[in-house]
This record gives structure tokens, C-alpha cells and sequence, in this order.
């Protein structure tokens, strides 16, 4: 199949692994950088080789069929957008959006124009939780009934020199790192029909740890403690619970609990990782990583091992859109996962739970021999 063109709105440090990961995989061929700082795109286009553009002229660059959204959180629904109406696929970095309304837009839009808009995150391919799922499809622990998934740590002004729009609407735990578990959800379990949450802060501002700015305040100005309760379509419920408030901890990340038994699902925020099964008699199975081409070490970060496979998703929508079949980081499922988020929130205000107006499918599992034909 031909390569499709592709270009990056967006070269901050995520560009980095877009730039270097693409070349793994078919039909991907990154043809310009843009970037509001005309230095920021020229210094990312020398380091790969390929070539900067101002955001209009990469829109309306003929050589780039999809276009790779990697701006501040607060702008990307603009930004896709305008992918949109340039004529372009368009696939984002996490969270697609800040409100539901936002992604209703982009998801009329890309209707009315033929186009397709896929999401991070796609850390839910990596062969750990692909691992996990096929136990779960196999009927090893049984039906769902129950489960529990954490991120908890005490938030980004400890290491980030410019936290500041951590603590704005549209970031927080829930719409920052939330995804990552969501989505994963969404995989193991399918949609969620209903949420409630309760929802606070611990301080009214933090103190910037590090960089220039050491010292300096950054006003709180949405929780960073949320605590969600989610009924899923198919009877499963499971409390979610993402903190900026937490020194330390001894939760897992993701549990799940079936009639059957129960499965350790390690963290999505990861491809790689262990998973563990505990059947009715109560004994741990660690088991055997899977043969997955997305479950290979291929990173070391600060002395840690790490499969790192971002692009997947990316990858993925190309070959959906080449095959005609759906991609697995589809704009309905990043679409409902926004839903899930911003409705727990919305529970934390109002004290209610909250109907989601979405819904989508589980996406297709990717088997160790799907991912590999992903693969150049």
C-alpha cells in the first residue's frame, strides 16, 4: 500500500515520539512540521530531516493526507478543525476535547467531508493489555462484576517548570491521565452507561518545584481529586479514582473482578507490563508475557525498560482507512470516553449521577499477528 503523507501540527516534546516511531510502521511517511513558533518547527524538522511549514501552508500542503494534532489540550478541538476543513484526516493527541459539544462538531463535520479523526491514547494495543483482554474474551475469570483502576501521585509542579494549565479546566487527574484508563476500559469492558463522582481539591494553588519559576504559585482552578463510580452497559461497575493529592500509596492500578476470579491489569499508561490472574482458589498466576510485537522493549527511560509503541493507534487508523474497516482509536470511542470524563465531573459539581448521551463498541482486539502486519 502507498504511504500516506503525514504532518504534525505541534513540536513539543510529544513530537519527538511521533517523529522517531513512525518510520516503524506501514504506510506512515511524516512529510512536514508546523508549529506557531516558526523556531520550534524549524528545530524539529532538522533533527528528523523533514520539512517545516508555517500551520497554513502544511494545511494546505497537497503532500499531506493526514494531519497529527499535537497542541496544548485547549486547542484541539481548533485545531482539528481546521484539519477538517482543509480536507485532511486528522488524528489528536489525548483528550480529543475539553466538553462533549466540542466533539459532536468535529464528529458531523468529518461525516459531512468523508474524513476520519482518531485519538490517543493507544497504549490499550500494547501487548500487556491485549494480554489482558484475552483472558477476559476467553472466559477465564468469568463475567465482570466489579473492578477498581487508580492513578494517584501528587500532580506535575513537582517536575514540570510551566504546570500552569495542569490545574485549569480541561486538565486535572481526569482529563489529563484519565484517558490512559478509560480508554483501556472501554477495551476490557465496553461503554459505560452511567457515572457519579465526588470531586475536590486539597490546595487552592501549588508551588512550582523546580526550573525558573521555582518557587512560584500556580492557582487551582478545577479538582484534582476525583473519586468516579461507572456502571457499564454490560452490568460491570467500577470505581475510578485519579488524584493530584496523593504522596503515596499502595493501590494497584487496574483490577478487575469476575464471577470466575480476578485479573491484574498493569498500568495504561504503558504498552508493556505484568499481568496476573487469581482463579476461585485464590492462587496468583503471573503470567507469561505474550509473544506481541507491541509488548517488546524498545525504550529505556531514566534506567527503566519500556515498550513504547505510541503511533500505534495512528498506524492503525491508516490501515483502516486503506482496508475499509474501523480503527481502533475511532473519534466514537474517544468521543464517549470524553463523555465518561467530563460527565464525572459534571457528577462531582451537581451531587447526581449523570446518563451518558454516547455510546460505542468495543474495539477489535489486536492479536500478536494483527499488530505485526501494522509493522514495516
Amino acid at each position: 500500500m502507498a504511504n500516506l503523507g503525514l504532518g504534525i501540527i505541534g513540536c513539543g516534546n510529544i513530537s519527538t515520539s511521533y517523529l522517531r516511531l513512525a518510520p516503524l510502521f506501514k504506510g506512515l511517511e511524516v512529510r512536514a512540521v508546523a508549529d506557531v513558533n516558526m523556531e520550534a518547527a524549524k528545530a524539529r524538522a532538522e533533527e528528523f530531516g523533514v520539512k517545516a511549514q508555517s500551520v497554513d501552508d502544511l494545511l494546505a500542503n497537497g503532500q499531506v493526507d493526514v494531519v497529527i494534532n499535537l497542541t496544548i489540550p485547549d486547542a484541539h478541538y481548533g485545531v482539528t478543525k481546521r484539519i477538517l476543513e482543509a480536507g485532511k484526516h486528522a488524528y489528536s493527541e489525548k483528550p480529543l476535547v475539553l466538553t462533549l459539544e466540542e466533539g459532536v462538531t468535529l464528529r458531523d463535520l468529518a461525516k459531512s467531508k468523508g474524513l476520519a479523526v482518531g485519538c490517543a491514547p493507544d497504549t490499550f494495543l500494547g501487548g500487556s493489555h491485549q494480554q489482558a483482554r484475552a483472558v477476559l474474551d476467553e472466559g477465564r475469570i468469568g463475567t465482570i462484576t466489579a473492578g477498581c483502576a487508580a492513578v494517584l501521585n501528587h500532580g506535575m509542579e513537582h517536575w514540570h517548570p510551566n504546570p500552569d494549565f495542569f490545574f485549569l479546566p480541561g486538565a486535572g487527574p481526569m482529563l489529563d491521565l484519565g484517558p490512559y484508563y478509560v480508554a483501556n476500559l472501554i477495551n476490557l469492558l465496553g461503554p459505560v452507561r452511567r457515572v457519579g463522582a465526588l470531586t475536590s481539591s486539597a490546595e487552592a494553588e501549588r508551588t512550582i518545584a523546580n526550573g525558573p519559576r521555582l518557587g512560584e504559585k500556580v492557582p487551582v482552578k478545577t479538582p484534582t481529586n476525583i473519586h468516579a463510580l461507572l456502571e457499564f452497559h454490560s452490568g460491570a461497575t467500577v470505581n475510578l479514582s485519579t488524584s493530584w493529592d496523593v504522596w503515596h500509596h499502595k493501590r494497584n492500578h487496574f483490577e478487575l473482578y469476575g464471577t470466575e476470579g480476578t485479573l491484574y491489569v498493569p498500568d495504561p499508561n504503558f504498552f508493556g507490563g505484568q499481568v496476573e490472574v487469581a482463579g476461585r482458589d485464590g492462587v496468583l498466576d503471573v503470567l507469561a508475557p505474550w509473544d506481541h510485537p507491541f509488548g517488546k522493549v524498545n525504550q529505556n527511560h531514566n534506567g527503566r525498560d519500556l515498550a513504547n509503541y505510541r503511533t500505534a493507534g495512528l498506524a492503525d487508523m491508516v490501515a483502516a482507512l486503506q482496508g475499509g474497516r474501523d480503527a481502533r482509536c475511532s473519534l466514537d470511542r474517544a468521543l464517549h470516553g470524553v463523555d465518561v470524563m467530563t460527565a464525572c465531573l459534571r457528577s462531582g459539581e451537581t451531587g447526581q449521577f449523570v446518563t451518558l448521551s454516547t455510546v460505542c463498541t468495543r474495539p477489535a482486539a489486536l492479536s500478536p499477528a494483527d499488530a505485526q502486519a501494522l509493522l514495516v
